[in-house]
Parts: structure tokens; sequence; C-alpha cells
């Protein structure tokens, strides 16, 4: 038992849930595990990791002879010119050690308070870039929510940001983790400069650093795996999965990377979100920033899975995550717990953990976004763009249907090699909300929803001709083949295997029955000048050099034609089995395809052609719906902050369960009733592993 004048170090805002190591049984799967992270090929070679080191140096040489040259042209004396400097920082996957091969580098550049972000980093330092051999693909983003500019530095790929801050000369070991930094600067600064304090704060708050990469590394690449890993998708992104992986750390200090891995999916299996995932309590300083508080930001109590950083000013870092997206990710962490379970009673062995996510099996109903453009550089530039408002289109879908028509946007794209125009497609799953009961035959209009998202998409400053968009509805049979890894489709597997699949076309509401043959033949009914009109306005941004009343050029055209739907049985793409014909959906894009280029009809193109029964029951206002999640939001926050400060345990018995520890016996694991701003209600230890604590 252990004594109050010997009592072990805190890391996180509460108490551990178990302060036991390993028994010889978690060394041998943790061996397991990092053969197979090596033998998967996540660790970068020697070679890699010093040439990466090479261009760090390059650069680093580069912004301090820019900044010395900026100094000189402004007529500052010759002593300012010889101390004038710039500071490097790494941050992210790099600085935290758990980057791969390929991957980018996050890099900030901190310079003098007279060097600033417009001028002279992005288009000075822009310049000077440019004319750097060995930099290619360089892309300013200067009106991202952290400016930022990207590009390929002897073939590796850099994120670089810049922060201006209120020195005069930046000295060499300027320790950017203090608070003084912040002074005079404005928001976007903060945010550049948060990169690296963030880094910093989880470094010296987990209890041992080698262990939290290697669980890290472990779960970045299980959540790719999964189709979890993207931020701009409405998922988690790099630093999101780092704060989760270091609260467990926080929870099971003294745990092995393979205990790690198994606790975090039944510590996050459990968690009652929107409770806040914190590695330290939110502290205000007097700056003045705004830090993350439902209490007094009301935009904050809206957040479905708050993650916060742990540098002042703290922030929701998964303000992207919505309730669709939450909804996939509880999903796969059941899939992982349950893997776990099966990995620690010898059932199987870590490869089961990482099989990839049948997201073409998943579901009977998929809208397909086309992006395609003139070359590979417009499409990079318009693929960027397309993507990063994908969020927009899941909000738009839950908003326009209540909820009851839930998106899972699958976080990787797909190119068509048989195109002739530079092409790439993203794919979002469509199911109703389970649980929910449905008229037979209910069916979303989602068509406006479709034109609001097209007409924002076509708001691109810098869209050229050839930059088109189209969004289709297919059915999981028409999948086209080339999403597939070996270039066809496999057969259906047998209904046991499928079980996941089959739930979610049964038990979600949908009705057995679907007008699929009915809306078949309406479709067909439409004509061929309706077809045109459907194509134009599905594909084809709002530009008059591109309007209907100006024609296309013959590129144009050839770059239309080919926005086609795969066919089911074509392509290399085997038939459907009989399995899947019978079980015909009917949660479907309730608007009629284009049956030229498979992309959603709208305007009057549909209002005068189609029959299609819309959504009637759909009548609750929206201001009534504002108010019932109002109330919600009201309701959660007012058990989320029921302590006086942000951080701590909600309730008196949370904290009590937590002190339970010391009447357990030396060698018993230590499970624990509830943790962490109240996040954990249920013990986190599996039967045959604790005792319970009464």
């Amino acid at each position: 038992m252990a004594s109050g004048s010997d009592a072990p170090k805190q890391y996180g805002i509460t108490k551990p849930l178990s302060l036991l190591g390993p028994v010889e049984a978690d060394l041998q799967r943790t061996e397991e595990l990092e053969k197979f992270l090596l033998e998967s090929g996540l660790y970068e070679s020697p070679d890699e990791s010093a040439r990466r080191e090479e261009v760090l140096g390059k650069l680093d040489q580069i912004v301090k002879d820019w900044v010395k040259q900026l100094t000189s042209q402004r007529g500052y004396t010759d002593q300012m010119v010889e101390e004038a400097n710039a500071v490097l920082f790494t941050f992210g996957s790099y600085r935290l050690g758990v980057h791969g091969p390929g991957a980018d580098i996050d890099t900030l550049c901190v310079g003098p308070s007279y060097v600033n972000r417009e001028e002279d980093f992005f288009i000075v330092l822009h310049g000077i870039l440019a004319q750097t051999e060995d930099v290619t693909e360089l892309q300013p983003v200067p009106d991202a929510h952290v400016p930022v500019m990207k590009f390929k530095f002897h073939g590796i790929s850099i994120d670089l940001l810049y922060a201006s801050v209120s020195l005069l000369v930046v000295p060499a070991d300027l320790d950017i983790s203090q608070g003084s930094v912040l002074y005079d600067v404005d928001e976007a600064t903060v945010r550049s400069l948060n990169g690296c304090r963030v880094a910093d704060q989880i470094i010296r708050l987990v209890p041992n650093f080698e262990n939290f990469r290697t669980a890290l590394r472990c779960l970045k690449y299980w959540a790719k795996r999964r189709g979890v890993y993207s931020n701009v998708t409405g998922f988690l992104g790099g630093v999101n999965w780092a704060l989760l992986v270091a609260r467990v750390c926080q929870l099971y200090p003294n745990a092995v990377p393979s205990m790690l891995v198994s606790r975090f999916f039944r510590v996050f299996t459990q968690w009652q979100w929107p409770n806040p995932v914190m590695l330290c309590s939110i502290e205000e300083e007097e700056l003045g920033f705004p830090v993350w508080d439902p209490r007094k930001n009301p935009r904050d109590r809206c957040h479905h899975m708050p993650i916060i950083t742990p540098a002042y000013p703290c922030m929701n870092s998964s303000y992207n995550v919505s309730t669709s997206t939450l909804r996939v990710m509880l999903e796969q962490f059941q899939f992982g717990n349950r893997i776990c379970q099966e990995i620690e009673m010898n059932k199987t062995s870590w490869p089961a953990l990482f099989e990839p996510f049948q997201f073409f099996e998943a579901y009977k109903n998929y809208l397909q976004v086309d992006i395609i453009a003139e070359d590979d550089e417009d499409l990079r530039l318009w693929k960027g763009w397309v993507e990063s408002r994908l969020r927009q289109l899941t909000l738009k879908i839950e908003r326009d249907t209540y909820g009851m028509l839930q998106c899972h946007p699958y976080p990787h794209e797909y190119a068509d090699p048989s195109r002739q125009c530079a092409h790439c497609a993203f794919f979002m799953g469509l199911s109703r909300k389970e649980g929910v009961k449905i008229q037979e035959g209910q069916q979303f209009d989602i068509r406006g929803t479709v034109d609001e998202f097209r007409h924002e998409i076509n708001m691109y400053m810098f869209w050229k001709p050839g930059m088109e968009l189209a969004v289709s509805h297919v059915r999981r049979k028409q999948v086209p083949a080339y999403v597939f890894p070996e270039g066809y489709k496999r057969p259906r597997p047998s209904r046991h295997v499928n079980h996941q699949s089959d739930k979610n076309d049964t038990e979600d509401g949908t009705a057995t029955r679907s007008p699929d043959s009915q809306l078949k033949r309406k479709h067909d009914s439409v004509g061929t000048d309706d077809i045109r009109y459907a194509k134009r306005s599905s594909t084809s941004p709002v530009h008059p050099k591109n309007s209907p009343q100006s024609g296309s050029t013959g590129d144009e055209t050839r770059c239309n034609n080919q926005i086609k739907r795969a066919p089911s049985d074509a392509s290399g793409g085997s038939p459907a089995s009989p399995q899947a014909s019978e079980r015909s959906p009917d949660t479907i894009l309730s608007a009629p395809r284009c049956t030229t280029t498979g992309a959603v009809c709208s305007g009057d193109a549909i209002s005068k052609h189609s029959s299609v029964p819309l959504v009637e029951n759909c009548t609750t206002p929206t201001v009534a719906v504002c108010t019932t999640l109002k109330r919600v939001a009201e309701k959660v926050v007012s058990e989320l902050v029921g302590s006086e400060r942000l951080g701590s345990n909600n309730s008196a018995e949370l904290l009590e369960s937590m002190e339970k520890e010391d009447v357990l016996a030396e060698n018993v694991r230590f499970g624990g009733n509830g943790v962490a701003q109240g996040g954990l209600p249920e013990e986190l230890e599996p039967n045959n592993r604790i005792e319970a604590v009464s």
C-alpha cells in the first residue's frame, strides 16, 4: 500500500487508474507488436533520416539569410544585420519521433518583429524558395486557419509556418514554451506557435516517452487502416491521436506499449463524450486570448469530441468532428477493443487489429464525389479545395435530414486510370440512423443540400477551365471497380462474415422492400436534353466562361463526358451476388441521376421531370431543433462544469472511487470506477484481470 509520503508523481489532472507494470505476457506481446510495426515498414531508414537532417539544415540557413537580407534592406546597422536571426523549430509527428517513410516535416520559422508574414514570408521568402533548385511543388496557403507554405525540398515534404515575435533579435536558444513569447502577437501567430508548444507539453506530460511513442505509432497506423485518420474529413489528425494516447499513458504510467494499446480502446470505448480529454488543467492568463470554455463560449458547447490542447491558449483540437464521424470512430473503437481482448486471451495476433476496414461492403448506398481537372497541377489545387470542404457536405446532410441520414466520409482518394483528364474521387457511405422508426418507402431529398455544397465549391478563387465536380449516388453493386486494390470487385463474403454490414442494413430501420426498380424506370424516362442540362448543372462551376450559353471547348466536353458511373458488371467488375441484389436499399439520394454522367440532377431538370417521392415527414422547424440542441448542450455543460474549475472531477464519488487503490492487493490489477473529467463511469479492467472495487 502506498503511503502519503512516497505517493507517485501525478502526470494528469487525476490519479492513475493503475500503477502496475507489465507481467511476462505483456512484455512478450510488446515484443511481438514492435516486430509487427517494423515489418510493416513504419520506420524510416537511416539514409532517409540523414536526408531529413540535411534538408532541415539547408532550410535553416535559407531562413537565416532571408532575415539578414531584409534587415540590411531596411537600413538597420551593420551590427543588427550581423545579429539578425531566425530560428527553425519542428513539431508534429517528426518532433514526437513517430513519423514514417515519406512523411512530411512540420516546421515553424520564428523571426523578429519587423519581418512580417503577409509580404516578407509569403512574397519575399516564397520568391527565394521558388528559385531554389531542390524546391518543388511550392504552394502558399496564406488564408488557411494556420497560414502555411507547402513544398518539397529535395523530395521531402515540408509544411512551413511563420511567427513574428516581439523581439528585435531572436536568440538562438529561444524557448517558445514560455508564455512571454505570446506578448503582442496576433491570433494567427499564436496558432502557428502552438504546434510546437503543444508538442513540447506532450513530451513533458507523459510518464514514459519511449512507450508513448511506440503506442502512438501503432495507433496512428491502426487509424489509417481503419479509415479514421483525417482531420480535414472530420475524423482525428496527428495531434488528436497524440493527445488521446498521452492521456492513456497518464492513466497507466507503468504500462508497456502492448498494454497501452489495449487500455486505449478500453478507455475510449467507455468514454462519455462530450466530456473533454485534457492532459492538464486549463489555465487562463492575462494575455486575453480565448480558451476552450463551454461556460463562457456558446460555440464550445456544440463540440462533439473535445480534445483539449495542453498549451496556453488551450483549444479544442478536434472541432471538426461531427455526429456522424464520432459514431464511426466509436464503432472502430469497439472493434479495436474486441480484437485486443482476443489478443490478450491468445485467440488472435496483432495483424488482426490492423485489418483494413471494408468500406465498400459496409453500406448499401454511397455518394461519389468526382473531381477532375486539365492536368495534375490543377487537380492538386482543385482537389485540395474540394477536400477541405467535404466535411461541410457531411454537416449539411446531417442538418437537412435532422440527423436521420448518417454519413461516413471515407478519407481515401481513388483515381480512375482509364480517364484522359486528371481525376480523383471520394466516397461517403450513407445509412439511416439506428433505432429510429421509419415509414416504409421513406426517402431523403438531399438535392438542395448537394446544390448548396456545389455552389460553395464553385466559389473557388483560383478556378480554371477544366476544373469540374460531380456528386452522384451509387449503390453498392455500382461502385466502380477502380476503388478495389486488385482492380476488380471481390465476391461478396458469406453473411456471417459481413455481420456488421447486415446489421447496418436491417437494424437501422431500413425497410426490406425497396423502390429500386421504380426509381430505375423513372431515371430511364429522363430525356436526352434533360441529361445534358443535368450534366452541366452538376459538374460545371458557375462561371461565365463555362456557362451553357457560351458553349464548351472540345477539351471541356471530353472531360465532362468522362464522368461516368461504372456499370455493375463491366470494367472488370464481377456481377453482384444474389444476396446483394435481393436486399436492395431504400436509403437513397432522392433525385434522378444523369444516365450519361451519373451526376445528381438539380435545378429545373428535377422539378420538371422527376416524380421521385420526397421526404414529407421532416416538418420540425429549424428553430425548434436549435432550441432542443441548446437545451441538451446546456445540460451537458451543467454536468461538465459542475465543479469550480475545468479539469476537476465531476463528483466526489468519482474521486473517492479512484482513491481506493490502497485497498487492493499488491499484485492485483487496479480497475477504478470512473476517472478524468467524469468520462469513465465504469470499470476499465477486464473481470479476469482485476478484483472489483466495491
